[in-house]
């Protein structure tokens, strides 16, 4: 059963998130709250972890994975950024936008997708999820948390918990996040190409102009 911890939005309680963390490096899939939408998040070196994480998502190796980044040079260890990439990156993160790139050696083959080697990454701006993944010190893998055969993500935390009590180790209750995902974009087309208009999409387009 998940456990369920209410952790502050604005100021996250060191203690709480300390045992959140140790929670996910010992393998548990937990719910937490981003700048967008609730997600799921698990360790990325967890095998365990994340064949549920696609369970509970529904989805299969081809589904496009997120590693959630503390910073622009930590997703330098994961994805390879041109100059322009990194351009468009800089402008827009911390915030609610996934990017498509092609993964470094550092990634786990099984979190690539299967023919195009290529991984989601995101630096979140939320201070939950900041708080997080800063106790961690590693990216965290992660998904949308949308589940199979609803119309939207998640939002609440006492559903989430209703709902997924058995499949989850730890529910993060910091209030209601919205139903709106990330915008994921493709950079490894000749021009950025926009997969999901999702949460600040309006912004993403303004700042490529």
């Amino acid at each position: 059963m998940a456990q369920y911890f209410e952790i502050h939005p604005i100021n996250p309680q060191t203690r709480l998130v300390r045992r959140a963390a140790e929670i996910v490096r010992r393998g548990g899939l937990i719910a937490y709250p981003t700048d967008s939408c609730y997600a799921l998040g698990c360790h990325l070196g967890d095998a365990g972890a994340l064949a549920r994480l696609r369970r509970v998502r529904g989805v299969d190796d081809k589904h496009h994975l997120t590693l959630m980044c503390r910073d622009l040079s930590e997703i330098a260890a994961y994805a390879i950024v041109d100059n322009v990439q990194y351009r468009i990156l800089k402008a827009v993160m911390p915030g609610s936008f996934t990017f498509i790139l092609r993964a470094t050696r550092e990634v786990p083959r099984r979190l690539m997708h299967p023919k195009r080697k290529t991984i989601g990454v995101r630096v979140p701006e939320h201070p939950v999820a900041h708080a997080l993944l800063a106790e961690l010190g590693e990216p965290m893998l992660s998904a949308t948390l949308a589940l199979p055969g609803d119309a939207e993500p998640l939002s609440d935390a006492g559903e989430i918990r209703l709902r997924l009590e058995h499949a989850l180790e730890l529910v993060i209750d910091s209030g209601p996040c919205g139903v709106e995902p990330s915008t994921v974009v493709d950079l490894t087309t000749d021009q950025p190409l926009i997969l999901r208009h999702g949460k600040d999409a309006a912004r993403l387009i303004k700042s490529a102009a």
